[in-house]
């Protein structure tokens, strides 16, 4: 099985006043994580992405399993669970340096495609080039 695999390091801006990762900051890591993965493994970074298409997220399904605390390193995993014609579904897992599930879910992403003016936009199949990319990450 092939897993899009990154570490973030638990830092103060992550934290509220109990010390714990302020929940809506796990979303941000999640959002970091397929950034990277669309840059790192799929060769289509977001900076030049998004001249023209985007790949927003339009499902959203996450279950905090334990907390994580200033100073922890997370490991963060990715795959593809689906891939239809112009999205995917993802699932995802974030474990502490002692293995412990810290957050598990799933999200859906749609392949879009941006109107020059910026006032509208569509959903578009991934091209071959991209779907084998993705492919390879899908999960049976």
């Amino acid at each position: 099985m092939n897993y899009f695999i990154k570490q973030e390091k638990i830092r103060f801006h992550h934290i509220d006043f109990a010390g714990i990762v302020f929940y809506p900051r796990y979303l941000e890591m999640l959002n970091a994580l397929v950034e990277d993965w669309f840059e790192e493994a799929l060769h289509r970074p977001f900076h030049k992405m998004h001249e023209s298409n985007g790949i927003p997220t339009v499902d959203l399904k996450v279950q905090f399993k334990k907390a994580a605390r200033l100073g922890e390193t997370l490991t963060k995993e990715l795959w593809v669970k689906e891939l239809r014609s112009s999205s995917l579904l993802c699932g995802f897992l974030f474990k502490n340096q002692d293995n412990e599930t810290i957050l598990e879910g799933e999200v859906t992403l749609v392949n879009v495609t941006i109107e020059a003016d910026r006032k509208a936009i569509k959903s578009e199949p991934f091209n071959e080039e991209i779907r084998s990319k993705i492919a390879f990450y899908l999960q049976s």
